[in-house]
């Protein structure tokens, strides 16, 4: 039986692409893989969503704008033992100069959202970016 884990993920939107981080080799799965803003969800998903984007890009709540929010997704990893609830989510930034990334990740990159297949990625990554176009 798979163990449920309930993540968000964010896609941060500027100027029509979005921001794509590729994980380091210091994160506990996906090693090398490119993901939104992410992390497990330790309260309400919302406030987590906001946590996550301080924590990894720097940016505060009056540097981001909620565009939408998606229908969660699962996602099972056999492999790894769990199911991912992911509660996918989409922010406008106003100023991309203000991210600085943090040890969760190695590089940023900003893409059109339909070059996302491109890219190696955590699972379902194109899925849950779909919920939130």
């Amino acid at each position: 039986m798979l163990q449920e884990k309930r993540v968000v993920t964010c896609f941060l939107e500027s100027g029509g692409e979005i921001l794509i981080l590729r994980r380091s080799g210091e994160v506990a799965s996906y090693r090398g893989s490119w993901a939104g803003v992410s992390g497990y969800i330790e309260g309400a998903a919302d406030e987590q969503a906001l946590t996550e984007i301080e924590e990894e890009t720097s940016l505060s709540r009056q540097d981001v704008e909620l565009l939408k929010k998606g229908e969660p997704l699962d996602v099972e990893d056999e492999g790894l033992g769990i199911r991912w609830v992911v509660h996918p989510y989409l922010f406008r930034i106003k100023d991309r100069e203000k991210i600085t990334i943090d040890w969760e990740h190695k590089e940023a990159r900003w893409i059109k959202p339909e070059d996302i297949g491109n890219y190696q990625t955590v699972p379902k990554l194109k899925e849950a970016l779909s919920r939130v176009l």
